[in-house]
């Protein structure tokens, strides 16, 4: 499923509205997590987090796993300079009032499933 179409499905406010082309991305994962160090661990490239922590290190991290963008859960937001670090290196950001359990379910519902879905397909295919 396009990003932007996730956008408009949870009613996610843009942070980085300018990022117009990196929201045609597909996205078939996503990750929730406040420990940064188990994101860069477990989150699936391209993958979509969902997340409270709304600072440079949360952007740094989203960066560095490859993900498609970052939602900040509870109404959390950003600093400016974040917001604009973000647009500068092309990482979509979003904010919902909606808790993080709300979101990840909106989520499922779309039909995003989390990396161990994707690991048990390929093990079930054969795979490793």
């Amino acid at each position: 499923m396009q990003l932007n179409t996730i956008v408009t499905q949870l009613a996610l406010t843009r942070l980085t509205p300018t990022l117009t082309a990196q929201e045609k991305a597909d996205v078939a994962r996503g990750y929730a997590s406040d420990l940064l160090s188990d994101v860069l661990a477990n989150a699936p490239g391209g993958g979509l987090l969902v997340t409270v922590q709304a600072h440079v290190n949360a952007l740094a991290v989203a960066l560095h796993a490859g993900l498609a963008g970052v939602v900040f859960a509870s109404g959390h937001v950003p600093d400016g300079d974040v917001v604009a670090k973000a647009a500068e290196e092309g990482m979509p950001l979003y904010t919902s009032g909606a808790c993080t359990f709300e979101i990840v379910g909106q989520l499922y519902a779309l039909g995003l499933r989390g990396p161990q879905a994707a690991a048990a397909a390929g093990t079930a295919a054969g795979g490793v």
